[in-house]
């Protein structure tokens, strides 16, 4: 019988397989081969502190290297505090998450952070400490190990860019002492600083101007990209990336499956360039992806590049060098919401075109709405064609999606409105921007049906294509804006607040009953749901294509594998349409088992249809009986 390794054969075996690389890397960036040793032996400490049931979770996921790219997977983004209160409160609603058809949970950042200068947890004070009123990181290991059991991986964000002026580092270099005043940029003077801004872009030109905060404690200037309380780190010190790496392991050894990098193009500055996706910037995150993966394989890591296609795909690094396994695709949500709009669907096939010729080793997460802004980076040199300008279609989007378009239903607000540039974003949750608050509002019962079948329409097109998808926590019961953040002082200059309402467990409670509107919403979206994880051809191995329907409001995909194909039609126009699409295969309706015409379909409007054909039929078809019954009758208002 073979004997068992030793946890230090298994490290100096991993270790052995990305050494040369890792070295090279290390000191091409460094040049310090002391600090590369200690990085080593930093490595084999967090190895040899991992846990047995961590190690069996490791081995488990290495067996299956695809194991994140299977039809089951589904995952949800929330709020500790607005869904549960606590952490020890998610791990009590784990039933309801599970019946939600959700095995990937990404909890927003839930590590100390000072209250009222936070950024919604992104200015982190403490990075192996949870914030004492969600929990302790007890609390979080007891829930990894929780969601574990029942299959959930569990996704938590890392801001590697910066931390708090809170942090240990920054009260130190407030002190004077140099080795820590070295872990951030500090200037004596702004000659240096206004260099910088000569090239660099501002994140949030109207609520925090500028790269730079003069600080009072030491006399000097700090880099502070995102807003004066949030210190850039400087990853041209190796103690620094040295200890931060050391702070990611500490997270994944207590349980955390995927580690999402938060605004990670940003973490390399070099005077006289913009300071966004630098080279340097990728052989950190390869270093990083190395020493997951001698830690703890299987290990995620996913990449918040919030850009165009251009800038994000270079983070998945290559086939046979990965940086991130995953990464948002930000740009096609903000074209889905610019052809909800426009009702034309021209961006949006074009925008997909260029991602289903991707290589299917790469992993998008796609999602509709989520904890931020939607930011209109659109392709404005494609709309050009068609004579549409940047700045007044971004206006255009902003009042169609408050509602102030004649004709729409839709109810957002801006966020970092900039008259001067004309680059205002926008806010709102996925029902109040399809309609669903407005018909509430006005209880036409119509309106109502009308403004679920475009929500539920949105989040077909968003199971149907390549990648995971995610749903942000109560969008599955259509839940509204929470405009209660106005009357909050640490929240009201921050209009994103308004879809990070506290999710109401008691409209919940009426997820079941399908006459009311969470009811409409949760019983069709869970139906959808259980489809895609039945059926192979909704696989990320599967063939994935845009199809032709020759009319301008209705998009069409195209999936194929192990024998199944499925052609996915989506009607963006409030008004019926037709899809001339040719096909030759017979097809039924994937949603209710219903024979469909293959040469031409039309649509009611905001409907959509899963069209399916089996070369190899094996199973019987959907039964009609399985589909939740759309109520003719009024709909019980919230």
């Amino acid at each position: 019988m073979e004997e068992k390794k030793s946890v230090g054969t298994e490290f100096e075996d991993r270790l052995k397989v990305h050494y040369d690389e890792l070295k090279w890397i290390y000191g091409e960036l460094f040049h310090d081969s002391h600090a590369f040793d200690y990085f080593v032996s930093m490595l084999k400490k967090f190895c040899d502190e991992r846990s047995p049931i961590l190690k069996a979770w490791d081995k488990k996921r290495s067996e299956d290297a695809g194991w994140y790219k299977r039809k089951n997977m589904l995952g949800m983004l929330m709020y500790t505090n607005c869904f549960a209160k606590n952490i020890k409160g998610v791990k009590n609603h784990l039933p309801y998450i599970e019946e939600c058809g959700v095995n990937y949970l990404h909890l927003m950042p839930l590590l100390e952070s000072p209250e009222g200068r936070s950024d919604g947890g992104y200015a982190v004070s403490d990075f192996c400490k949870v914030d004492p009123k969600l929990g302790t990181m007890k609390d979080l290991a007891d829930l990894s190990a929780a969601c574990h059991k029942k299959g959930i991986f569990l996704c938590l964000d890392f801001v590697m860019n910066h931390t708090s002026e809170d942090h240990e580092w920054a009260i130190k270099a407030k002190q004077g002492i140099k080795e820590y005043q070295d872990r951030y940029f500090f200037f004596d003077d702004w000659t240096i600083p206004n260099d910088f801004e000569k090239t660099v872009p501002q994140v949030f030109p109207t609520t925090a101007p500028g790269n730079f905060t003069y600080n009072p404690e030491t006399g000097k200037v700090v880099m502070t990209t995102f807003y004066p309380y949030q210190w850039d780190l400087n990853y041209r010190n190796p103690t620094v990336f040295n200890d931060m790496t050391a702070n990611m392991l500490f997270l994944v050894n207590n349980g955390v499956d995927i580690i999402r990098l938060d605004a990670v193009p940003y973490i390399w500055k070099t005077l006289g360039t913009n300071c966004r996706n630098l080279p340097e910037v990728h052989k950190l995150v390869r270093m990083m992806h190395i020493a997951s993966e001698i830690v703890a394989p299987g290990t995620l890591l996913l990449g918040e590049v919030v850009m165009e296609p251009s800038k994000v795909v270079p983070y998945f690094g290559s086939v046979e060098k990965p940086e991130c396994q995953m990464l948002y695709n930000v740009t096609t949500m903000a074209s889905t919401w610019n052809t909800v709009a426009t009702r034309n669907v021209g961006l949006l096939k074009h925008q997909m075109e260029t991602v289903c010729h991707l290589p299917k080793e790469y992993t998008f997460l796609n999602y509709l709405r989520c904890h931020d802004d939607i930011g209109w980076g659109l392709d404005y040199e494609f709309l050009a064609k068609d004579g549409i300008q940047e700045v007044p279609h971004k206006k255009y989007l902003n009042d169609y999606l408050r509602g102030r378009v004649w004709g729409s239903d839709a109810r957002g607000e801006l966020y970092n409105d900039d008259p001067r540039l004309g680059d205002a974003r926008l806010c709102g949750t996925t029902a109040s921007l399809c309609g669903v608050e407005a018909a509430v509002y006005e209880k036409n019962d119509w309106k109502i049906q009308a403004s679920i079948d475009l929500d539920i329409t949105l989040h077909a097109f968003l199971f149907t294509q390549s990648g995971i998808p995610v749903l942000y926590s109560g969008d599955e019961i259509a839940q509204l804006n929470d405009y209660g953040y106005h009357g909050d002082p640490l929240k009201s200059d921050d209009s994103r607040y308004l879809h990070r309402g506290d999710f109401d467990w008691k409209l919940a409670e009426k997820r079941n009953d399908p006459e009311t509107v969470q009811g409409m919403m949760f019983t069709r979206l869970k139906h959808l749901i259980d489809l895609r994880k039945e059926y192979d051809v909704f696989d990320g191995n599967a063939d994935v294509w845009m199809v032709e329907t020759w009319n301008e409001h209705i998009l069409g995909i195209g999936r194929y594998y192990m024998g199944q194909k499925l052609i996915g039609l989506f009607n963006f126009s409030e008004i019926e349409q037709t899809a001339w699409i040719h096909e030759e295969e017979y097809y039924i309706n994937l949603v209710d088992g219903s024979m469909l015409n293959s040469d031409h379909v039309t649509l009611g409007g905001h409907q959509f249809v899963w069209m399916f054909h089996n070369y190899e039929p094996r199973r019987e078809p959907v039964k009609k009986a399985e589909v939740p019954k759309k109520k003719k009758a009024a709909a019980k208002k919230e």
